[in-house]
């Protein structure tokens, strides 16, 4: 599958997607917080061409890629625009298409407990949950608002405690779990403000995908 990252059948990945405009070291934090966790064998950070959520587009693909792979050099880590190969503009258009073409690979959807907060504002968010199991990362102060969410309270019968999180990846969706533990503060849009990524280098392109 050319350009498309290589995966066994069996593998167990973490999916870590967004717009990484910029890639940061919280990023890298959580990657490396997943791996050990959840206990999977990869993690693929899934470079979006855009977020339908936010108003403004996202730098050039290009210009994020390479700036995720000079930021995260990890062998069980991968940085990829599969998104974008794939034509999917919404995650669970993504999950749908890699499942169809890993069909026998453990997936896993990462998220930041902010993103949980408002995911049932994600397109079919509901679809997400029920097909494919979640895992929750802990950001500052967002642990109560990802708690009391819309989705967290619609699936809150699918939550395990975060000392089964090693098997997050075998699990029958819909499952989900919340991880605490040393936390980042890192924000792309506060480096973005502060002129950490350039403006005058942006170039901002259409929005197309909501994680």
């Amino acid at each position: 599958m050319q350009g498309f990252p290589r995966a066994e059948p069996g593998l167990r990945v973490g999916l870590l997607g967004g717009s990484f405009d910029p890639p940061h070291q919280g990023h890298v934090h959580i990657t490396r917080w997943a791996l050990r966790r959840l206990g999977l064998d990869r993690v693929w950070w899934l470079v979006s061409p855009g977020n339908p959520l936010k108003a403004r587009g996202p730098a050039a693909l290009e210009r994020r890629m390479q700036a995720c792979r000079a930021l995260m050099r990890h062998p069980r880590v991968e940085i990829t625009d599969v998104e974008a190969r794939l034509g999917a503009r919404y995650t669970a258009d993504t999950l749908a298409r890699l499942k169809a073409r890993y069909p026998q690979v453990r997936f896993v959807w990462l998220m930041g407990a902010d993103n949980l907060a408002q995911f049932h504002r994600w397109d079919r968010w509901q679809e997400i949950a029920m097909t494919t199991p979640i895992a929750v990362l802990g950001r500052p102060g967002a642990q109560l608002r990802a708690g009391l969410s819309p989705a967290a309270r619609r699936f809150a019968f699918a939550r395990r405690d975060a000392g089964a999180a090693h098997g997050l990846a075998l699990a029958e969706p819909p499952a989900w779990t919340l991880l605490t533990g040393a936390m980042s503060d890192l924000s792309s849009t506060r480096i973005r403000e502060a002129g950490g990524w350039p403006a005058s280098r942006r170039d901002a392109a259409p929005p197309s995908r909501d994680g």
